[in-house]
């Protein structure tokens, strides 16, 4: 990620050109991103068929454990808000996904990874949209695989800087 936010995207010549502007970190990227911005980054790049889940699972469990809690508040109420769209109620996710509980403030990071793997697995498209909503979590991914997804769709969306 760091390499993708000073531009160093050499090998990716034919990605769009943005506004110039560099990125010190991937903290940087992800508060002068729009949400929109992230939504069109992870829709185009960010494909579950990809990665299977014996790999994406462990990946999810550590990074969410790895953010700070009211971050980890704000997943699991954006994965419930999405999930509740599709018509699934929060109660009923509590108990066929074994959570502790349906409330996100209480959620332990265990609890917010069942949910986001089950949205990784069952309803990509939320998924998608929670990191876009929550780009957080991307940062503590470090499986290679994972990371090079998430650092194409960064490569693309950053284009060249040169």
């Amino acid at each position: 990620m760091k390499d993708l936010a000073q531009g160093d995207v050499e090998s990716l010549a034919d990605t769009p050109q943005t506004t110039g502007q560099e990125y010190q970190t991937f903290d940087d990227f992800a508060q002068r991103t729009t949400t929109d911005q992230r939504r069109q980054l992870f829709n185009e790049s960010l494909h579950p068929e990809r990665i299977p889940p014996s790999q994406m699972e462990p990946e999810l469990q550590k990074a969410i454990s790895q953010i700070k809690p009211n971050e980890r508040d704000d997943v699991a109420r954006a994965f419930f808000k999405q999930l509740k769209e599709r018509g699934l109620d929060d109660r009923r996710l509590e108990q066929q996904l074994n959570l502790s509980t349906h409330h996100p403030n209480r959620m332990s990071a265990d609890d917010v990874s069942k949910l986001a793997s089950f949205a990784y697995h069952s309803h990509p498209d939320i998924f998608r949209e929670v990191l876009a909503e929550q780009p957080g979590i991307i940062k503590f991914l470090s499986n290679p695989i994972v990371a090079g997804i998430i650092g194409i769709a960064a490569a693309k969306w950053l284009g060249s800087r040169k």
